[in-house]
């Protein structure tokens, strides 16, 4: 058999080793530096709102081919992947960040910590060294990873969205189209948000909450543009895992819950504070469900590492030849040159100094080695996860609630518990966390980048670029979401945004040192996820689904049936076309309405007559359409709908060529 190596000697790149065109340039810095913290921003308010952040390198890529093509005649296709390079950055840092970082303002809301005396310690400057210390963790760990995982196993991991962004930037010469497709879904998730989210012209969430022996049981839509651009994006399946977890927690065991306490009159049982028959269904999942998705969580979390285990001792192998090896020559390609791995492991030495000695946090000695510990162990798991189902899909959440389980424990073991331990062991999750996201970002930029033919060593240090500006604008951005929305309830005033995996990892830290953590419905919910995994199902998508509202799926699940369709009324050579104009419009979606909801909070923040308008939802056309106010979210929504799926099957303009 072929070693790996043989494998890819007929691979020709667009750019040749031997030519040398201008990749690195002011123009594409510039550009990227932009993206990556516009994204960044975007992201960091939809994943807090809705839970989930989608990969930024495809809009990168497009918008990076339109402006530069537009503007300079003269740019190259290494040029647009150093932008896309920098420009996806932020997103990644602003998953690892929401995912994290606000349980320290959870903690600061719960009266019963402020009154056994907890103390609100993280900072914008303590946010930003996190935010640097991880992502530079995740960037210089990759490193060694490169040749094995993106060149030796090219022919294994496709890495999906790394592929997408070479496809696309190739394809710039053909013409505009695609940057077309994204900036009408751009505009067109603008116009949305702004009438629906900034004006209230109709309303967002449509719900009904069943009575009579139905009693408990809630179905519902969180009728958004992201929503359903992130469901096309997914695609059925995994839409539809997440829509079977939810439909178990929200129809079924909601109304199975109530059933009982209504059979006891007054029964209260714990971590519930009110008799059961008087909840509502919000109620049954702050006290209840919830906790079974913690648990499902964690155990999918855990199965996926077990899956990737074999494929982490391949790696660490790999990697740790490439340290030892023979130094490179200058015989070595251009496109096969990375960082020394001397810088890299002074890099690294650098990192735990630098985590050791982050005041505020109660890392301390072993907070620094848990942190490199686990972060080496999860981006070798992330970086070859998003080589096969891509960013999006990663399960970076579990792999978080598996650190910080494991840290809580020894912590607990070397005596550290109680608010030291809780900030401790989220200090390691936040920069465990950030790691994992960024490995997993620049995994698929060096394969685009090796589909392209760049130089990887100067992929590598324009990602610290793209770490650097995001993580100067994460801090000032979560306290702002925080100030005009809170991430609890009754923090402001105002529907607070999710934040579901801060809000997990929190409940599960708090618990864990405090020896309060309702054990019960977390062992129950990973006995849930157990029996998925039996099933040959993948636990994680439907225990996300179970922990989120249903209202959330459920948009997600008519994006996926939109992409199913497409798939179903196409043949191969169609669904390509097709499926990548979906794509692209459907990421347009999502960030039309995550960057006009960034902007709405800092309105809301800044304006004293629009924070009263925004709050009176009684505004002029809500009085004109009174109770028909649901009844057009829905019509407007189903129109959305429609549109996605025209504008898909319509495809990417070229149909005549499809028919030769």
């Amino acid at each position: 058999m072929s070693s790996p190596d043989k494998l890819n000697d007929n691979f020709k790149p667009v750019v040749p080793h031997t030519s040398v065109i201008p990749e690195v340039t002011w123009k594409a810095i510039i550009l990227g530096i932009l993206i990556s913290v516009v994204f960044g921003v975007a992201n960091a308010y939809m994943g807090l709102k809705l839970g989930m952040t989608v990969s930024a390198s495809i809009p990168a890529a497009v918008i990076s081919m339109a402006v530069l093509r537009l503007f300079f005649k003269s740019s190259t296709v290494l040029e647009n992947n150093i932008v896309q390079t920098i420009g996806s950055a932020g997103e990644s840092l602003a998953a690892g960040i929401i995912f994290t970082i606000p349980a320290f303002f959870i903690w600061a809301a719960n009266n019963e910590l402020v009154a056994s005396g907890y103390v609100h310690e993280i900072s914008k400057s303590q946010i930003f060294w996190l935010s640097m210390l991880g992502g530079t963790l995740g960037i210089l760990l990759m490193i060694p990873l490169r040749k094995y995982l993106v060149h030796h196993e090219h022919n294994n991991l496709k890495f999906p969205e790394g592929t997408a962004c070479a496809e696309i930037i190739v394809a710039g010469d053909e013409g505009g189209g695609k940057a077309k497709m994204v900036f009408a879904g751009i505009g067109i998730g603008t116009l949305y948000t702004i009438c629906m989210e900034t004006f209230k012209s109709w309303t967002e969430i449509v719900d009904y909450h069943f009575k009579g022996f139905f009693k408990g049981g809630t179905i519902g839509i969180d009728a958004t543009p992201a929503l359903l651009g992130v469901g096309y994006i997914i695609g059925p399946r995994i839409a539809a895992l997440m829509m079977g977890g939810a439909v178990l927690g929200y129809l079924g065991i909601g109304p199975l819950i109530m059933f009982i306490g209504e059979q006891i009159p007054g029964i209260i049982i714990s971590p519930g504070t009110i008799p059961i028959a008087e909840m509502t269904p919000p109620d049954l999942r702050n006290f209840y469900i919830k906790y079974l998705g913690v648990g499902a969580v964690a155990l999918g979390g855990f199965v996926s590492l077990m899956k990737s285990f074999p494929v982490i001792l391949s790696s660490f192998g790999k990697g740790f030849n490439e340290l030892i090896g023979k130094k490179t020559t200058n015989d070595v390609p251009r496109t096969d040159k990375d960082l020394s791995m001397k810088w890299v492991l002074l890099g690294v030495v650098v990192v735990i100094l630098a985590i050791w000695m982050l005041p505020g946090t109660e890392l301390h000695f072993l907070g620094a080695l848990l942190s490199v510990l686990f972060g080496f162990f999860f981006v070798v798991v992330a970086a070859r996860i998003v080589g096969i189902v891509g960013s999006s899909s990663s399960p970076v959440s579990g792999m978080t609630i598996a650190t910080l389980l494991v840290t809580c424990l020894i912590l607990l073991y070397f005596g550290v518990e109680g608010t030291a331990g809780m900030i401790t062991a989220m200090s390691v999750g936040s920069i465990v966390c950030i790691a994992v996201c960024m490995s997993g970002d620049i995994a698929q930029d060096l394969k685009t980048g090796y589909l392209l033919g760049a130089t990887p060593w100067k992929q590598q240090l324009t990602e610290f670029i793209g770490l650097l500006f995001p993580a100067l604008a994460m801090g000032f951005t979560i306290y702002y979401l925080n100030d005009v929305f809170g991430f609890v309830e009754g923090a402001t005033g105002r529907t607070p945004l999710l934040a579901p995996q801060a809000n997990v990892m929190a409940t599960i830290v708090q618990g864990v040192m405090n020896s309060n953590l309702s054990w019960a419905p977390i062992i129950v919910g990973a006995m849930i996820a157990l029996a998925v995994e039996l099933l040959g199902i993948s636990s994680l998508p439907f225990a996300i689904g179970l922990y989120l509202p249903l209202s959330l799926s459920t948009p997600i699940m008519i994006g996926g049936i939109v992409a199913w369709f497409i798939r179903k009324s196409s043949n191969d050579k169609e669904y390509k076309e097709r499926n990548e104009g979906g794509v692209l419009f459907s990421s347009g979606l999502v960030a039309g309405y995550s960057i006009i909801g960034v902007i709405t909070a800092f309105i809301l923040g800044a304006s004293g007559s629009y924070m009263n308008f925004y709050d009176n939802h009684d505004s002029t056309f809500d009085r004109l359409s009174g109770s028909f106010s649901p009844y057009l979210s829905l019509i407007l929504f189903a129109l959305l709908t429609a549109l996605l799926a025209h504008l898909a099957y319509k495809g990417m303009g070229r149909k005549k060529d499809s028919k030769r």
